[in-house]
Parts: structure tokens; sequence; C-alpha cells
């Protein structure tokens, strides 16, 4: 009976860590996301900075 009892005790606690461990990935996976998406709106800037860049030397060398 002690080690049906023991182990009943064991069974909420490995449930717990399981959760927590979840909790943790989850966590995990949304920096990981939230750093993604940032990173994309860097390279959209960047490409939009180009592109202004780009028409107003074009623009510039018109007036020449």
């Amino acid at each position: 009976m002690t080690s049906f009892t023991s182990r009943s005790l064991d069974v909420p606690s490995m449930h717990e860590e399981l959760v927590r461990d979840r909790i943790r990935t989850l966590h995990r996976e949304a920096e990981e996301y939230r750093r993604a998406a940032s990173i994309q709106r860097l390279q959209r800037a960047r490409r939009n900075a180009e592109r202004a860049s780009a028409r107003l030397r074009h623009a510039l060398l018109n007036l020449v």
C-alpha cells in the first residue's frame, strides 16, 4: 500500500512538471515568433528605405 501511495503522489508531480515544461516551451516559441516578426519588420523597412533612396536618386538625376 505504501508503494501505491507514493506512486500516486508522483503522478501529480510528473503532471505538474509536464505542464511547466509545456508552458516554458510555449513561452520560448512565442519569443522566437516575436523575434522573427521583428526581423521581418526590419527587413521590410530596409527594403522600403532602399526603394525610397533609389527613387530619390532617380529624381535627382532627372533634375540634372
